[in-house]
């Protein structure tokens, strides 16, 4: 199961980017832990000053705007 941290305050883009991680995982068929991190301290110690982010696996993919989702799915099958 992959662990996927999505960072940022809770924004639209946030929650859209929460969404496509779970679709994109549902159409590869792989189990996903979705997490949101909204706390500012938290997402520092990522490094990410543009949100939102995205960890998979405690690695950092994705800082700042929306992803593609072919992207996303990228990330989620390596």
């Amino acid at each position: 199961m992959k662990d996927v941290k999505v960072l940022g305050p809770g924004c639209k883009r946030c929650q859209a980017t929460a969404d496509m991680v779970a679709a994109e995982a549902e159409k590869l068929g792989l189990p996903v832990h979705v997490e949101k991190v909204t706390d500012y301290a938290a997402i520092a110690g990522y490094g990410i000053a543009s949100t939102p982010g995205i960890v998979i696996d405690g690695k950092v993919v994705h800082a700042g705007g929306l992803p593609k989702p072919e992207d996303v799915a990228r990330w989620l099958a390596a």
